[in-house]
């Protein structure tokens, strides 16, 4: 069984945890527990972060802002391995402890954290997760990185495929090939044997998402770690692609989705020397997000509605002691949390007011909003700002949960009747809330992007609408659709029907428990990335 060394920059284990920002980290949690369920020789490395992601709360306005606690309280959970590895940054030596999380139910996972007096201003290193700046944001790239692989040797930890989840770990590789370097080997014959043992996962199709650095900028901070400049432009071109890196560095990568991956050969056709992309769709841990009680009434054929109630009920509850706004038990609730930027288009259902006013106005149509920005995207705060208007102007039906978490996250996706995905496509990678709410019996109504685009059968396991439309008026031409479905079929079944509404959450349960796990992600990566040597990408 291949040993392998899965390096991610942030990890959502629970939500005491503060070491994720979203679905990136929430995913490689997932991994580290379906890994450990099945007794599979997986260890994760990561950074330690004192700050952890933003918090994010509301202010005047309801316009959010950052705050930044301490997460001091994360050492009670950890193990000192007694290691520690230096990474040169600036062209001084920075220490990087590394400690293990102490928690059943994960594999191994490795923190590297530079909160060390020794280090001086360099201590603040792993300070905040994707906070300030890219000389920052390059010094916690080659602590992950560089420290990464040097803290796994210095563990005596043998490793046979290391799995770069995204980009953020490309210098890790760097590191592979210097190591091969000082051996003997030329740069060229030890870039040919680090490939052998990478693979590479990519996720977002939005440019933004895709980091690049100057060359410069790398030099000055040590990421270069020693190769030449001519080097590093064949391996991440000019300026260095962090994504583009990480697929001349692999020999195999994959997308998130089968769609995704189709997306990412039009995306990246043009690099040279790439690694094949092939599809291994996300997979959520049962474990963690499917509630126990809907699993029994579904195995058991009989009783899903009732606790679908008591769910529905646990949520409303929750709801009221977050915001103290009281919904109806008896209407609809659409659930809809993710992170704030355009793409994901989350004020598109108040798109004409004219149609959904009145729903919203009876209460017949009920809403519950969650989600976080980037501290340093003041578009992606505008969008929780018009969210939050949206709430005083419907202030019985509509609600917006802040400060977005793994805690928010489960209760919406086991209570909600239906969870709302509206994405331009092809712009979302893969999408695993709306796997959670589906296997929790909670019916999805999404744009066919992501994972939605394999799993949909309309009608029968959820609702899919704007059939895949891809082009000019994509938003508005999407948001006449939504109408369409929401309105024509959505609320005639609920409020009508509900012996066929039971019967689509059987069918949304029965078509994606098994289909969408982590377990069945995790064993395509070793059948198909961790122990093939190459599959072709056409």
């Amino acid at each position: 069984m291949k040993k392998v060394a899965y390096f991610c920059m942030e990890y959502g284990i629970d939500k005491d945890l503060r070491l994720y920002a979203g679905g990136l980290g929430i995913l490689a949690g997932d991994i580290m527990k379906a890994a450990c369920d099945q007794e599979l020789p997986v260890v994760g490395i990561g950074i330690l972060w004192r700050q952890g992601y933003t918090r994010q709360m509301l202010g005047e306005e309801g316009r959010p802002y950052n705050s930044y606690p301490l997460n001091d309280d994360i050492y009670n959970h950890l193990q000192d391995t007694g290691v520690e590895v230096k990474v040169n940054i600036r062209e001084r030596d920075v220490i990087c402890r590394v400690w293990k999380l102490d928690r059943e139910g994960i594999v191994p996972l490795y923190l590297l954290d530079t909160n060390l007096e020794e280090n001086g201003f360099d201590s603040w290193i792993t300070g905040q997760l994707y906070g300030w700046f890219e000389e920052e944001r390059l010094a916690q790239e080659i602590v992950l990185g560089i420290g990464g692989v040097r803290a796994l040797e210095k563990l005596d930890i043998e490793v046979d495929v290391y799995h770069f989840n995204e980009g953020h770990a490309a210098l890790a590789g760097l590191e592979l090939i210097k190591k091969k370097m000082n051996r003997g080997l030329d740069f060229e014959e030890a870039w040919r044997e680090t490939r052998k043992q990478i693979v590479f996962t990519t996720h977002t199709p939005v440019k933004q998402g895709n980091e690049e650095h100057g060359l410069e900028a790398m030099r000055y901070m040590g990421a270069n770690n020693r190769l030449t400049l001519e080097q590093m432009v064949a391996i991440g071109g000019a300026p260095f692609n962090m994504t583009v890196a990480g697929l001349r560095l692999s020999r195999m990568a994959n997308g998130v989705a089968q769609l995704h991956r189709e997306t990412a050969l039009k995306m990246w056709e043009d690099v040279e020397g790439r690694s094949p992309i092939i599809g291994i769709t996300n997979g959520v841990h049962r474990g963690t997000w499917v509630d126990q009680r809907m699993i029994n009434a579904y195995r058991q054929k009989e009783g899903l509605w009732e606790t679908h109630k008591k769910l529905k009920q646990e949520l409303i509850d929750f709801v009221e002691n977050r915001s103290g706004v009281r919904l109806d038990f008896d209407k609809l609730i659409i659930g809809f949390a993710r992170r704030m930027v355009p793409y994901k288009r989350s004020t598109l259902i108040f798109g004409d007011f004219k149609k959904i006013d009145k729903y919203l106005e009876k209460g017949e149509i009920q809403l519950i909003f969650s989600g976080r920005s980037h501290p340093l995207d003041d578009e992606g705060k505008k969008i929780i700002a018009d969210l939050v208007q949206y709430s005083k102007r419907y202030p019985e039906s509509v609600v917006f949960l802040e400060d977005y978490n793994m805690e928010i996250g489960r209760y919406l996706t086991r209570g909600v009747d239906v969870w709302l995905n509206n994405p331009r496509r092809p712009l979302e990678a893969s999408g695993t809330s709306g796997m959670k709410a589906a296997m929790n019996g909670v019916l999805n109504l999404s744009t066919l992007d992501g994972w939605w685009d394999e799993a949909c059968e309309h009608g029968i396991n959820g609702w899919q609408f704007g059939g895949g439309y891809e082009g000019k008026n994509q938003d508005e031409k999407d948001l006449e659709a939504l109408y369409q479905v929401l309105f024509d079929d959505v609320l005639p079944l609920y409020y009508k029907n509900r012996e066929k509404w039971v019967e689509m959450m059987y069918n949304s349960i029965d078509s994606t428990y098994q289909r969408f796990s982590a377990h069945k992600m995790i064993e395509e990566y070793y059948n198909r990335l961790y122990c093939q040597q190459e599959e072709k990408d056409e």
